[in-house]
Parts: C-alpha cells; structure tokens; sequence
C-alpha cells in the first residue's frame, strides 16, 4: 500500500511550524512533545512482542513510583501485599482493582504523587453525568499531544497546516488569551464554537472553511455531520478546498456521519478514540484500522463481572496510562464498549488494533426482558422518517423511554405511531414511549450531542 510521504504535501511554512516554531512552544511549556514523537514514530513499526516488552519495562516504573510516592497506592498495594519491585508480565494488573470515577471523586488528593510532577487540574466535560475532576502532569500532556501529533502524520498533514476545530469544551474555549490566540495564529489552527449549530451559524462556518482553505478538520463527529449535511442540503460545493482528511473523536462515530462528512469535503474521515480522562487511546491509520497508542496505553477489554474477554468479544474498556506518573490512571474504566482485535494491520504498524469502538456503556438501552440493545437500533427507527430533522433518545428506565423530536410539517400522527411501534419493537410492547416536540435539540454542556442516553443500563 503507497503511503505518500509528508514532504509531498507539506508548505515552507508547514516545515517551519513543524521543525521549529511548534518545538519552540513546547520547550516553553517545560514538555517532551518533540522527543516523545520522535521515539514513536520509530516504536510503531516494533513487533507485538517488543512493544509488549516495552510495555512491561514502563508497566515496572509506572507501579514502583505509585507504591513509593502516591498515598492511594501505597496503602492499596500494602493491603494487597503486592511487590511492585520485579513486574516480569502484564499479568499483574489482574491483580489490581479497578480505579473508577467514583474512587477519583473519592480519593481526589490521595491520588497525587508527592513528587513535582508539574500537575495541572482537568475535567471532564460531564456529558454523561457529573463532571470528573482530576490532575495531569507535563509527562502525560507531552505524551498525548506527541501521540495525536504522530497520528495526524499519517494521513500526511503535518502541525503547520491550516486547520480547523470545531470544538466545544469550555476549558478550551476559554482560554482564549493573548498568548495563545498568538500561537494559535502561527501554527494556523482556527477555533469554531461547537456550541451552537443554527442555520446562520452553519452558513458562518461554511464560508470560514472556505475562506480558510484548510488540510485539516477536527471536531466532533455530530458538529462535523451537522456542517456537512447543511451543506448537502443547500448544495454548497465544499468539494474543492483541499482538506485531506478531518479527524473526528470524542463521540461514537455512525456510519451515515462517515459518509456525509466524506460526500460533502471529499477527504477522509480519521476517527480518533480517546478523552480527557483516559488519554489518546487509539487512531485510525489511512489503512482503516484503529491502531492503539501501545507505547503509552494498555488496554484491557472485561466483562460485567471484570473479568477479561477473548479478542473479538466486546467488552467495557480499561486503561492503564503508563505516562501518569503524576497522578497515575490505573486500570481505569472508561465507561466504552469496544472490542480488541488481533491480526495484523496491512500499513505495516505492529501497534495493536480495536477492532470496534460501540460507544459508552449508556449509548445502550435495555429492554423489558433485560437484553441490552445497542441505541443505534432505535436511531435506524428515526433514519426511516425523512421528516424527522433531529432527534435525542433517552432512556429513563426500562419501563419508559423519552423521545425528543424536531419535526417538519409533513409530519403526521400516524408518523409517532410508527415511531413508538418501532420502538416497542426493540423495547418490549409494554414500554411508555413518550415523545415530545422540541423547536431545538439542545447540546450537552461540552457541545457534543449525544443521540442515545439511558439511565437504565
């Protein structure tokens, strides 16, 4: 398989912010990006077996400085007997409970290490509830921007290139200081609030994209979808800009979501796993396959009852962030369903791959009989009606499930009918399906829009 080489694609300027002004940042900022990367786009091309080694040597020095220098830790390992001073194997994360949201919330000091670590708080945006808060270190902001660096060199767009974000976070939107609006110039990155998605807004947003001409969109995948299908619809050309490729993250990616955004700017889309909590997870390579940060991240997949699957099982997902020296992500569940895989990927990388990401653990609903059901099965309900604009599930136990529509005119009585049989279908005949009216979908606090919520899972 050709992969074309960086050089090709890349501008002077490019070069320049790439080799030069974006080190430059970093070095200010006290992080390793530059070293980092380059150690990773060696380590990529490793086999299984050495990246599994390399994971070991840092799985040792990860546990040894928690037993040693965080309290939570100490004491865990103490009430465990576990000698963290010989770790020959993976094996002993088994031996390690997991560490949850509610152990964080718990434990918010206890779990920082009592060494300088450069520690800076974090949370997360709280779409799926309250909002976690938590401290990341220098050592882990420099390893997941070296990873997401790495990951966009695939794909031959470089740090330099114009691009585009259409984000949400607060955090984010609110740092928007002299100093980084000034960086943020040099480096050619440009910020659109995800937050609201209105018919002038989308206007707005298509005439900056095509204002700024740029290689790269990032964003979530519904912000994205949205843009691209307003553009469809009012038969804006985006076709001919140039984007090579828009990365998408932080959200489920559908399939009619690829493919809108693919029609409308004629690039393809990276999906990209990962969060604010967990770290970079894993990127898809221009081969199709979402190849996991091994160098960085071990990822268990485990049952209801903790217990590891078999690859192509799905399961919940848990990470262990081996840069979190700081303030250790141990085991960690991230509350998404995914599936590991174990062949080998055609680009060449021996990073391993996650064969499917299924969303988070409350992108699911349950039935009547207890048999949990992926929502996209009530999305594929709502896709039949042309006349349904935008819609939100949300699931507030097993008896009754709310049904958020934004309708046209077309839309008749007999239409909700089919809408609540179809739902019945899945749920069971005895569920109350409620469906109310809306004149907006609103967004969550972060700006994603989350399609299925279920408090019943």
């Amino acid at each position: 398989m050709y992969l074309p080489k960086l050089q090709e694609y890349s501008s002077v300027y490019t070069r320049l912010a790439s080799s030069l002004l974006f080190p430059v940042h970093e070095r200010l900022k006290k992080h390793t990006t530059v070293k980092v990367r380059n150690k990773l786009e060696k380590t990529q091309w490793q086999s299984n077996e050495e990246l599994k080694a390399l994971q070991i040597q840092r799985l040792s020095k990860l546990l040894q400085h928690a037993q040693q220098h965080v309290p939570y830790y100490r004491d865990l390992f103490t009430q465990l007997n576990l000698d963290c001073s010989n770790i020959q194997s993976l094996d002993v994360l088994a031996q390690i409970p997991f560490l949850d949201k509610t152990i964080i919330r718990e434990n918010y000091h206890q779990l920082k290490s009592d060494l300088p670590a450069g520690l800076a708080k974090f949370n997360t945006g709280g779409s799926s509830g309250q909002p976690l808060n938590f401290f990341i270190g220098l050592e882990r902001i420099s390893h997941d921007v070296a990873a997401k660096w790495r990951a966009t060199r695939w794909w031959g767009v470089d740090i330099g290139d114009p691009e585009i974000v259409v984000w949400g976070s607060p955090i984010e939107l609110g740092a928007q200081d002299k100093v980084r609006l000034i960086r943020d110039k040099l480096l050619r990155t440009h910020l659109l609030p995800a937050f609201e998605l209105s018919e002038a807004k989308l206007h707005q947003f298509l005439q900056e994209i095509k204002r700024i001409k740029p290689k790269i969109l990032f964003g979530y995948p519904s912000a994205l979808g949205r843009i691209a299908k307003f553009a469809i619809e009012q038969d804006i050309d985006m076709r001919h800009i140039g984007i090579k490729v828009a990365f998408v993250t932080s959200e489920y990616l559908y399939p009619e979501q690829r493919e809108l955004i693919e029609t409308c700017f004629a690039c393809p889309v990276a999906n990209g796993y990962g969060g604010r909590d967990a770290g970079f997870i894993a990127h898809e390579c221009p081969a199709g396959n979402m190849h996991i940060t091994a160098e960085d991240i071990i990822v268990e997949i485990v049952d209801k009852h903790g217990q590891a699957v078999a690859n192509g099982d799905a399961g919940e997902i848990v990470i262990t962030h081996l840069a979190t020296s700081g303030y250790p992500f141990i085991r960690y569940k991230t509350g998404d369903v995914g599936v590991l895989d174990d062949q080998p990927c055609s680009c060449g990388r021996g990073l391993p791959l996650l064969k499917e990401i299924q969303g988070r653990t409350s992108d699911f609903v349950v039935s009547q009989s207890g048999a949990v059901i992926h929502g996209a099965a009530l999305r594929y309900v709502l896709r039949e009606f042309a006349n349904i604009l935008e819609y939100k599930i949300i699931q507030e136990t097993k008896d009754l499930t709310r049904v958020m529509l934004l309708v046209d005119n077309s839309f008749t009585s007999e239409n909700e009918q089919q809408v609540i049989s179809g739902f019945k279908s899945s749920l069971g005949e005895n569920v109350n399906i409620k469906v109310e009216y809306v004149n907006q979908i609103p967004a969550e606090k972060s700006g994603k829009f989350r399609f299925v919520i279920s408090h019943a899972v």
